[in-house]
């Protein structure tokens, strides 16, 4: 008999994915009890844990190390954390939200009554997630209410906002589902602090109604940080003359800081960001540009070696006396002084990725180059003027052979799922419809996820297990999660997602098929096909008796996969 105050044998889980498992729990104690734990004694192969309203995601660093995660589970301790820090933070609030009125109606208070309801009660911060400041707040339950139907492509820095029984304030421009009822200017997340995040777990937080805010200063919430040339050894290498619809510096991510509410990023088509660096002779590490539908030109300042994967496109090299000569992809080659670099419009795929031998010397942020175009964490993406620096190359460093490019993607991309974890959220009808529907990418799409056009799901009426409230409370969300909002249009998720959602996932794309997700533009189409799982059943997993080795950031380079055409 495990002692008092651990997790029973009937732990309830759920598979998300190839990578992750959801511990579903009896309430906010037992999770945030849980979270500890896990950041106490880290399990085996265990990248990020994230606490939410009833649930813990554990992901892993390979589908093996999610196999093992059932079985340490069952040992898990959920003694009440104590000794929090619940400092008092005030935040000044202009109540004049979007959504207001609609709280109003659904609460059955008036406008004056839902100020009062919301500035008179201190909150209590439980657990971050979705972006870097993000606070989830839990309150009475006098102001309970439904997230919207349809999430908005952008909801404004500051703003406060309610969903399900909890509040928060969104600490930069980012899309959402919230019902937004004001704002607030205070800097929820600014990396100069010893701690980031104003508002942290235990705090208690009160909102005060002001008429206006008073401006102090710059968005501290924004970084507006631009690619330098101060890095130790860096030189300048290139002018970018043109940055195309959008050009990012982009390497294997920041995986492991998810508690924090920062999402892994990082390379939306791996396997293509690997091809390049070794064409190139850097480490899988080295930070290289992400460019979206072409359109970018840069300037040579130096002599430099390239290579460009991901995407076909046309790749032109004009010298400074005019003369001009095609290059191919996923091949090494030289650029001279003034020699300018030109990618035009893809022919087939979405993302091309152009690595420089030394890699791009971008200040790192939290271990990484990479641009976050969810948090705003990494570089600006590029601008017209922009200069990039470049690190020396190791003198052990080999440039590489030119390599086969991989296929272009067909008129229907098929895209392997798993089912779960809250596929039974949706009606069996649309599940059946589901399995047969070609998908359309939407314009609305980017490196947070694809919005797809195709026939709306509907939701079931009744869960698998016998009921469930009317929304889903917040839970940790994965790259790869086939998200289903109110709409019933499905949103896949993509590198920059947020770290939690409260729309129900119907499934989760295997981790090895997301490069091809990657380079699926509007307009293209796509097909679910549901795999059986091949893992053991979690309930059946042995268990397991192995100590968990002292908890690191994980490595991003790190990869099981051999197949440089696969890899991610």
């Amino acid at each position: 008999m495990p002692p008092p105050g651990r997790v029973a044998s009937a732990l309830h889980l759920r598979p998300v994915g190839d990578r992750a498992v959801l511990v579903q729990l009896a309430n906010l104690d037992q999770v945030l009890s849980l979270h500890d734990w896990l950041q106490r004694h880290p399990l085996p192969g265990q990248v990020d844990a994230v606490a939410a309203a009833e649930t813990v995601l554990v992901t892993g660093d390979s589908a093996t190390s999610a196999l093992g995660f059932a079985a340490a589970l069952r040992g898990a301790d959920l003694t009440p954390v104590t000794g929090t820090d619940d400092a008092l933070v005030t935040l000044d609030t202009v109540y004049d939200g979007a959504d207001l009125d609609e709280v109003a109606r659904l609460t059955g208070l008036s406008r004056d009554a839902v100020i009062a309801a919301h500035s008179d009660q201190v909150w209590t911060a439980a657990f971050g997630g979705f972006a870097p400041g993000f606070a989830y707040l839990v309150g009475d339950a006098s102001l309970a209410v439904p997230r919207r139907e349809t999430p908005r492509p952008a909801v404004p820095a500051g703003a406060v906002a309610l969903a399900d029984r909890f509040s928060a304030v969104y600490p930069r421009i980012s899309p959402g589902g919230w019902q937004l009822i004001g704002r607030s200017n205070a800097p929820l997340w600014d990396l100069d602090r010893a701690e980031p995040a104003l508002v942290r777990p235990g705090n208690r937080v009160r909102f005060r109604s002001v008429r206006e805010l008073l401006v102090t200063g710059p968005d501290a919430a924004e970084d507006t940080s631009t690619p330098d040339a101060t890095a130790a050894g860096a030189e300048s290498a290139f002018t970018v003359l043109q940055p195309g619809p959008q050009t990012t510096v982009q390497d294997l991510g920041r995986p492991g800081f998810a508690d924090l509410g920062v999402t892994p990023s990082g390379a939306l088509d791996r396997g293509a960001l690997r091809r390049g660096n070794r064409l190139v002779g850097n480490p899988a590490t080295a930070a290289v540009l992400e460019n979206a539908l072409g359109g970018l030109v840069l300037e040579a300042l130096s002599e430099q070696v390239l290579a460009i994967t991901g995407a076909a496109v046309p790749v032109a090299i004009t010298s400074a006396s005019g003369a001009v000569r095609p290059v191919s992809r996923d091949a090494p080659f030289a650029v001279h002084l003034g020699d300018r670099v030109a990618l035009g419009l893809p022919i087939s795929g979405m993302r091309c990725y152009v690595a420089v031998r030394g890699g791009f010397a971008v200040p790192p942020v939290l271990g990484s180059r990479s641009t976050d175009t969810l948090s705003g964490l990494g570089p600006a993406p590029l601008a017209a003027g922009t200069v990039l620096p470049v690190l020396p190359a190791p003198a052990s460093s080999v440039v590489g052979d030119a390599e086969t490019s991989p296929p272009p993607s067909p008129v229907v991309t098929d895209l392997r799922y798993l089912p779960g974890p809250r596929a039974d959220w949706i009606s069996p009808e649309s599940l059946a419809a589901f399995a047969q529907t070609v998908y359309t990418v939407s314009a609305q799409s980017n490196r947070i996820g694809l919005r797809l056009d195709g026939p709306a799901l509907s939701r079931s009426s009744v869960s698998a297990g016998g009921g469930r409230p009317a929304e889903l409370p917040s839970e940790g969300t994965v790259n790869g999660a086939i998200q289903i909002p109110a709409s019933g249009l499905p949103v896949l998720f993509l590198a920059d997602h947020p770290v939690t959602g409260g729309y129900p996932v119907l499934g989760v794309v295997l981790h090895a098929d997301l490069d091809r997700a990657a380079q699926l533009a509007a307009g293209a189409q796509l097909r679910f096909v549901a795999v059986a799982d091949a893992a053991r059943p979690l309930a059946d997993a042995p268990r397991c008796a192995t100590p968990a080795p002292p908890h690191t950031r994980p490595n991003p380079d790190s990869n099981p996969n051999p197949n440089p055409n696969s890899e991610g």
